[in-house]
């Protein structure tokens, strides 16, 4: 069967949000065209990196000599989202691997999202497989730009750090694991 391709060319919106408080809360990258919606649920990790990668990909270009993209260092204002997620969020899978890229012919970040594989059975030869669906964005750089600066705000606005362990502080409190001799 043919992969099923959720396709977004030039979205009219592209967001890194989540469900759920603080330490228990679920990532969704949603984009949308139209009234075509689709929420893929991602790790807080996936999303930390998937930010990092999108800045040093368009680090990289500015760099270049002459800057032949016109990527800007800094987010254009007009594209920063700060709106939740769209309402409902349906999960269309839960994503696995991932790809990020560069089309120089469009001048746009390419974004690929593959829903994770549980039948992974260790007792059977590993056999390729095509995946059932998939994620394929494509975003211009100034909407790449504020899609990584909204990402790493969602990420970074989880629950506090611990100075002295560095775990996370829950709402309830917390239990610091260093010793009272040390505080």
């Amino acid at each position: 069967m043919p992969t099923i391709v959720h396709l977004f060319d030039w979205p009219d919106r592209i967001i890194v949000g989540t469900v759920g408080r603080p330490g228990s809360r679920t990532f969704y990258l949603q984009a949308r065209t139209g009234a075509q919606i689709v929420s893929v649920a991602l790790e807080k990790e996936q999303s930390a990196i998937l930010a990092g990668s999108i800045d040093e990909i368009l680090d990289d270009l500015m760099a270049a000599e002459g800057n032949p993209y016109s990527v800007q260092a800094t987010t254009p204002v007009e594209l920063v989202d700060n709106d939740p997620l769209e309402q409902p969020v349906d999960e269309q899978f839960r994503a696995g691997a991932m790809s990020l890229g560069w089309d120089p012919s469009t001048v746009q970040v390419v974004i690929e999202a593959f829903p994770l594989d549980l039948a992974d059975d260790e007792d059977s030869d590993p056999v390729p497989t095509e995946p059932t669906e998939m994620l394929l964005i494509r975003i211009p750089v100034g909407t790449a730009r504020a899609f990584a600066m909204r990402t790493r705000e969602i990420v970074g606005a989880g629950r506090p750090i611990c100075p002295l362990c560095g775990t996370p502080i829950d709402a309830d409190g917390h239990v610091c694991p260093v010793p009272d001799d040390l505080l």
